[in-house]
């Protein structure tokens, strides 16, 4: 993770954000996949397929590259070719699975949820420790409305394999919500366990703070006079306890260390500015070094313009 001195760099959008690999093949991905030629074919795959072989173990970053370039070749045949060339490559069928659910995600329902479970099942029994096809699979819990009790047997699938995975603890927060298959009260129960005997470090560390950002969110949403006080959310005994647990600490150097820290430094700059604490959120957009997420800056307009000023205030002081 990158520390700046007090010169800032210019915002821009980064889904890869500090993985510097991932940056590069993204870039030669935009380069070489214009022509359509077998031959790009073969290239952008081999590309893909070192990457992603580079990280087996290291189950918080290769999650994020899949998530990455499954959002990026959402609109493209790649990971599909690529699966129909080697139907036994574990990760040519979690990469082609994350990109059905990109899409699903995108048009509020999965093409075929049955050839994304049979994927993630056919993947899972190739690399058995890997918990990659089961976060998959929570994602189609949460498209398709699993019953909850099919929701947390893949959810335990996850935990044995990873206990602190990230994406996971994000896809439970979200199905467990009054908007999906669960209650207000299930989030509270879920975010209160995590915080009994989670390390203060976690990949899911920003689990407490996305769910007081999503309700925060939603009253904005709601409009008229309650957006108008929407800033008192943060002064309620909850949220203001969320952020005081992490204000002071992710952003110091080493602290977070997992490959989606500065996702989650942009969820804490945005709560800050929403609480009016932006001195505080002045270090936090120093360790950001410009590097931009689409969530949550994307709630009030343009991300980069909303990040931009966001910074500048924090920067003032005012």
């Amino acid at each position: 993770m990158a520390f700046l001195s007090s010169r800032r760099k210019k915002a821009r959008l980064a889904p890869e954000l500090d993985d510097q690999e991932l940056g590069r093949l993204l870039k030669s991905l935009l380069a070489t996949t214009r022509t359509g030629t077998i031959a790009t074919t073969d290239l952008c795959v081999a590309q893909i397929s070192r990457l992603l072989d580079q990280e087996e173990g290291d189950w918080d970053r290769k999650g994020h590259r899949i998530s990455v370039l499954a959002d990026y070749l959402a609109a493209s045949h790649l990971a599909r070719s690529w699966t129909a060339r080697e139907p036994r490559n574990a990760n040519a069928l979690l990469l082609h699975s994350w990109t059905q659910l990109a899409v699903g995600r995108s048009q509020g329902r999965l093409e075929s949820a049955d050839a994304v479970v049979e994927s993630c099942l056919r993947a899972a029994e190739i690399l058995p420790q890997d918990p990659t096809p089961w976060v998959i699979l929570l994602g189609v819990a949460r498209l398709e409305r699993w019953e909850q009790s099919q929701a947390f047997g893949v959810w335990n699938e996850v935990l044995a394999r990873d206990r602190w995975n990230r994406e996971a603890y994000l896809n439970m927060l979200g199905y467990l919500s009054p908007d999906e298959a669960g209650s207000r009260m299930q989030v509270l129960d879920f975010v209160d366990a995590l915080g009994a005997r989670m390390p203060a470090n976690a990949p899911c560390a920003a689990t407490e703070l996305t769910a007081q950002v999503v309700q925060y969110q939603a009253v904005l949403d709601r409009g008229g006079f309650e957006a108008l006080v929407a800033r008192n959310h943060w002064s309620q005994t909850m949220a203001a306890q969320a952020l005081d647990r992490v204000a002071h600490t992710w952003a110091q150097p080493g602290f977070l260390q997992h490959a989606r820290a500065l996702a989650d430094l942009n969820l804490l700059a945005y709560a800050l500015l929403a609480a009016d604490r932006r001195r505080e959120a002045r270090p936090v957009f120093e360790a950001l070094g410009g590097t931009v997420t689409e969530w949550p800056w994307r709630a009030g307009g343009d991300p980069v313009t909303e990040f931009d000023q966001g910074q500048r205030r924090a920067m003032a002081g005012q």
